[in-house]
């Protein structure tokens, strides 16, 4: 944020809580409507309510768009049926059925009432798809012609809609049945002569979308194929939409977002208020669940060490390394399981290449395993005695640390592959990878870490 915006944030804020209608309006008459709404969702209701008397719902139309979910219904009640038929029909059809998909099912039907006929069509068709689908992000408004018109009847065709279409960046050809034939540039029909045909100077499309698929296709596409509009289009390719760019933003950034919660072991839908403003029993319900699971899950290590329990007691030296060897299988498991998330997410494996990651993860682990046994390994021979340290007498430090390191390195190993393998087998059975890797992992690197350390430990020590 810049330090002008800030003074001006500080400033509006302080009017507010003054209540200078005058001098609100001025300062927030500048503001972008992401800011104005980020000012607007941390007033409580009264100050909201200050806010709407006093800006107008021309001010709000944008903001409507960029106000957490939660407060969208609230604010729309705050306009006359007059004020909100207004609002509703001046804002893009895509950002509409989001708003739409944010009130209650009764004042949805209400708001949709409001629109005229065409625009009630129009929005109950977007309204048919998922909220995180393809269908349910796209824009209507979408400038398309007929591969039999000349450029001069394309421009004619094109001028009245010119306000109400999204963006001109693309032009799309369709044909007598609206399937999607190819696309054409602005520019193109500028330069060339108004009796060409547009069939002879469009581009053929080969990238498009059904409004079926995951929005998530939809965003990796547009930034693989660096699209400015992506096409979506019915089974039969007639053309229904287009998602743009800075929809592909929004996408990824939700996305990107859930995958991170989850990883967290966060649970339930994303808040779209900010961080302070979500309820704090919002925070309790959406952490609780995955906190419970593992906490049950732990047990399986107590047993463990209750297993190995004597061999503990025969050499208690054992335990000072125990966290690390346990803590070195998490680090690594989650670092294989992030990055092949990370390429499923981008489209880059698929099943075929089960094997393939498999066998990679695991000689990168060995390589791994390797490079800290030796490391370990040689803190385990000569840093416990020089702390004053001792064993039994029957083994030497030298036996003591080959123990560490082959432990650790089997423990690296083992994990590297377990982290690979966990989210591979998630979307295998229909399971998001985001949600089984991260507790899965947890739970698996600790007790095999322990399984592996205390048996190696009793069979080279002799315990």
């Amino acid at each position: 944020m810049s330090e002008e915006l800030s003074e001006t944030l500080e400033n509006a804020e302080s009017a507010i809580a003054d209540r200078n209608s005058d001098l609100t309006r001025s300062l927030c008459e500048g503001l972008h409507p992401a800011d104005l709404a980020e000012l607007y969702e941390d007033q409580d209701a009264g100050t909201r309510r200050f806010l709407v008397d006093t800006l107008g719902s021309e001010a709000f139309t944008e903001v409507l768009a960029e106000i957490p979910d939660t407060l969208v219904e609230e604010t729309l009640d705050q306009f006359q049926p007059d004020e909100q038929r207004e609002m509703l029909e001046a804002i893009p059809d895509d950002d509409l059925v989001d708003i739409l998909q944010d009130v209650s099912e009764s004042k949805r039907k209400d708001f949709i009432e409001l629109l005229d006929e065409e625009q009630q069509d129009n929005t109950r068709t977007l309204l048919r798809y998922g909220e995180d689908t393809a269908g349910g992000r796209m824009t209507t408004q979408v400038a398309r012609i007929r591969e039999t018109m000349s450029v001069k009847d394309a421009i004619d065709h094109l001028r009245p809609d010119l306000e109400s279409t999204e963006t001109m960046a693309r032009i799309f050809v369709v044909d007598e049945n609206g399937r999607l034939i190819g696309k054409i540039r602005l520019r193109d029909l500028a330069f060339n002569p108004w009796n060409t045909l547009i069939r002879d100077v469009l581009t053929e499309d080969d990238q498009s979308i059904l409004a079926s698929a995951d929005q998530e296709e939809a965003a990796n596409m547009l930034s693989r194929y660096d699209l400015v509009l992506l096409p979506v289009v019915d089974e039969s390719n007639r053309l229904l939409g287009v998602i743009t760019a800075d929809d592909a933003i929004e996408i990824i950034e939700e996305e990107s977002t859930e995958d991170m919660e989850k990883a967290a072991g966060i649970s339930g839908e994303q808040s779209e208020e900010s961080y302070l403003n979500t309820a704090l029993y919002t925070h309790f319900r959406r952490r609780a669940g995955w906190l419970l699971i593992l906490a049950l899950l732990a047990i399986l290590s107590g047993f463990v060490m209750m297993r190995f329990e004597q061999t503990l007691i025969d050499v208690y030296l054992l335990s000072l390394f125990l966290p690390m060897v346990v803590a070195a299988g998490g680090n690594t498991g989650g670092q294989a399981s992030t990055m092949v998330i990370r390429a499923m997410a981008l489209g880059e494996l698929d099943r075929e290449d089960t094997g393939r990651v498999i066998w990679k993860e695991f000689r990168l682990g060995i390589l791994l395993g390797g490079l800290l046994a030796v490391f370990i390994g040689i803190v385990a021979v000569f840093g416990p005695p020089a702390f004053g340290f001792s064993l039994p007498g029957n083994i030497s430090f030298a036996k003591f640390g080959l123990t560490v390191a082959i432990a650790l390195g089997a423990q690296v190993a083992t994990s590297t592959v377990i982290g690979a393998m966990l989210p591979i087998g998630a979307r295998a059975i229909q399971l998001d990878p985001a949600v089984i890797a991260a507790p899965a992992i947890t739970t698996a690197v600790d007790v095999s870490g322990m399984v592996i350390y205390f048996t190696v430990a009793r069979s080279i020590l002799n315990l």
